[in-house]
Formats: C-alpha cells, sequence, structure tokens
C-alpha cells in the first residue's frame, strides 16, 4: 500500500515539474517581449526619434552626434558631464535603437570633479550616502 502511494506521489511531483517547467516559459518569453523595443521602426524613424528627444534635453548643448544602422544608435562626442553618457544610451534605447555603442568621451576635468567628490576633497560637494561600517569601529 505504501509503495502504491508512493508511486502516486511520484507521478504527481513529474507531472508538475514539467507544469510548473511550462509556466516559467511561458512568463519569461512574455516579460522578454515587454522589453523589446517596437519593431518595424527604420534606422531613420530612429534616428529622428533620437535627434528630437535630444533636442529638448540639457545634453543637447554637448553637441554629441547619433548615426542608426540596422537599429544600433553609435554615439560620438564629448561631454563635461559624466551622467550624460549614461542620458544618451537610455535616449537611445527608449526611442526604439535596438542596441546601442556610445563611444562619447568624457573629459578629464569631469573625470577629476568626479574622483574628488567620491574622495570628499570638493568643498561644499555632497557627502557620499554609501558609508562602510568596519569591524574596529565597535558598531
Amino acid at each position: 500500500m505504501r509503495s502504491l502511494l508512493f508511486a502516486f506521489a511520484l507521478i504527481a511531483a513529474i507531472a508538475g515539474s514539467g507544469r510548473a517547467a511550462t509556466v516559467a516559459k511561458t512568463t519569461t518569453s512574455s516579460a522578454a517581449k515587454k522589453q523589446t523595443p517596437p519593431r518595424g521602426l527604420s534606422d531613420a524613424a530612429i534616428e529622428a526619434a533620437i535627434k528630437a528627444k535630444l533636442a529638448k534635453s540639457k545634453i543637447g548643448a554637448d553637441h554629441l552626434t547619433v548615426k542608426v544602422h540596422n537599429g544600433i544608435a553609435v554615439w560620438e562626442g564629448k561631454t563635461d558631464v559624466i551622467q550624460h553618457k549614461g542620458a544618451a544610451t537610455r535616449m537611445a534605447k527608449a526611442a526604439g535603437a535596438t542596441a546601442v555603442v556610445n563611444n562619447i568621451q568624457i573629459s578629464e576635468a569631469a573625470r577629476k570633479k568626479a574622483a574628488d567628490r567620491l574622495a570628499g576633497v570638493v568643498p561644499g560637494a555632497p557627502t557620499p550616502r554609501a558609508q562602510v561600517k568596519t569591524a574596529s569601529s565597535g558598531k
């Protein structure tokens, strides 16, 4: 009798795991579809959308250039604000680019300013939010 119950439990477990795998596949594929940029946009349409966003943005003052080929946006130029590089990538993806090659160069002055802020050297700069507690501090 126990072996019969064990057999039924084993069969139920195997059948249930197959169903769970099917549900997981469905969930994964639907999540991937939501993140995929809209298809069917031409390179010119994507580039025009990026340039329209660029004209309305603060990073437009950096005079960056963007070209789109086969859905891939390629950024070129130089900026004095580190965050503008990441903003350009997000902007291109939001406009429908399938991938982004970001060749934007960050000036040495911007790099030094960021390093000094992290080190706490810049007067009047906000204190970094992350704090590390060591074992020697007793906390």
